[in-house]
């Protein structure tokens, strides 16, 4: 198929299956858009009992457009980008300590935990994975997809601190997760014996601090050209927002810098939410709409090819097995991201008493743990030769990882955001 071909079935797809989530099931659209493509997943591999050609062709396509190379090199910059405009700059201020602490140090301390439990747990079920391999699935299920909560929190009212932390978490530890990931990655592609620490930790700088500078200095050159513009031409503003996307993009890639702090720094810097209404203005009206547009369009695609993913992960019963051991494990992990910077930074801040339990339960992953794990594939590929087990079960406990918690903690999370509404009111009612 050609590429024109697969982008006009997925909108389409995304058109029927809004339609009958709206009318039917009746769920939030990302939810609902995942279910609905991971029905039509079974069926087709139910059809490819029958029909086996059927089934093959279907994966073939899929293989040929490999969905981390969609998400990573098309989708994730603007999505994130889209995001982070609509970030209160303000309230972000007050709360960096806590978005930082959890971005850094809760993204890296769950890495770890998740690796040493699974590395003592799969032998338990016949899977000898290497340490390197348990940190490589730490390092990509441990960071939330900001794209599934930001698509969360959007149906819930809650205060902006706490949107903001949520939130902000979100957008940063995406960046480092994948910063992390690719570091963690290099080093299996090497071998642990040529393992260099400055050389490693040096990567890890520049990825970090140089996406986040250029970010910051794309943004800043766009918010003066926005400024420039001032709202008299809104195609232009739209295409200048476009570039600074795109051309950021580029240049990330080009330098080597994490692409995905630099869109996340862009959108904070020419977002207006949050700002004086001088800068706030900047920004017209058209830009939100349009990159809402944007956001809304490209989610509906996202999820519904994160459904379609199913036909490329093996399921073999051990693999099974670790997929549902997985869940508890990167559960708990979560908690304790959370939960240890949270209870050290409660001597220095008021923070609500169900912050950790919604941080945990609202921590969703989604596309981009689902793309990191499938492109192991092709980045290891003589370990996919030699160990194909290893890959295959990651791969395989990503995806039950990510489902579960899209559908079931997705489902299921509003019960939490509902008794912290309910506090904030009685607070206010006091007050």
């Amino acid at each position: 198929m050609e590429v024109l071909d697969v982008i006009t079935l997925l909108i389409t797809m995304a058109a029927i299956f809004l339609a009958v989530n709206v009318k039917f099931l009746k769920m939030p659209t990302t939810i609902g858009l995942m279910i609905l493509a991971m029905v039509m997943s079974v069926v087709v591999i139910g059809a490819g009992a029958v029909f086996p050609g059927f089934r093959a062709g279907v994966t073939e396509v899929m293989t040929e457009y490999q969905f981390a190379d969609v998400l990573f090199k098309v989708m994730l910059n603007f999505l994130l980008f889209a995001g982070a405009l609509e970030v209160n700059l303000r309230t972000l201020g007050e709360e960096k300590l806590t978005v930082f602490v959890l971005a850094m140090f809760g993204t890296l301390l769950s890495t770890f935990v998740v690796a040493g439990a699974t590395y003592f747990v799969l032998p338990l079920l016949g899977l000898n994975i290497d340490f390197i391999y348990c940190l490589l699935f730490g390092a990509l299920i441990s960071p939330t997809d900001p794209i599934a909560v930001l698509a969360m929190i959007k149906n819930y009212q809650v205060s902006k601190n706490l949107q903001t932390q949520i939130s902000g978490e979100s957008l940063f530890n995406d960046g480092l997760g994948v910063v992390v990931f690719l570091t963690v990655l290099a080093v299996a592609k090497e071998g642990t014996a040529s393992f260099d620490l400055g050389e490693t930790g040096m990567l890890f700088v520049e990825e970090v601090f140089g996406g986040i500078i250029l970010g910051l200095i794309i943004g800043l050159l766009g918010l003066w050209m926005l400024k420039w513009i001032d709202n008299k031409h809104t195609e232009i503003e739209v295409l200048i927002t476009l570039s600074m996307v795109m051309g950021g993009s580029l240049l990330a890639h080009m330098w080597h810098f994490s692409a995905p702090l630099a869109m996340v720094v862009m959108g904070l810097t020419v977002g207006r939410e949050g700002r004086d209404e001088a800068l706030a203005e900047a920004t017209g009206e058209y830009v939100y709409k349009f990159w809402h547009l944007t956001d809304e369009a490209l989610n509906a695609i996202l999820f519904i090819l994160i459904g379609l993913q199913i036909l490329l992960v093996e399921w073999a019963p051990k693999f099974v097995m670790a997929a549902i051991i997985a869940i508890p494990i990167v559960l708990g992990a979560r908690f304790l991201g959370t939960g240890t910077p949270i209870t050290l930074l409660r001597t220095k801040k008021t923070i609500h008493r169900l912050t950790v339990r919604v941080l945990t339960w609202g921590g969703l992953r989604g596309g981009i743990s689902v793309a990191l794990a499938l492109s192991l594939r092709e980045t290891l590929p003589e370990v996919y030769e030699t160990e194909r087990m290893v890959i295959d079960a990651i791969i395989a406990m990503t995806y039950s990882v990510v489902a579960f918690s899209i559908i079931v903690q997705g489902l299921t999370v509003g019960r939490i955001f509902d008794q912290i509404q309910a506090d904030e009111e009685a607070r206010n009612a006091a007050a």
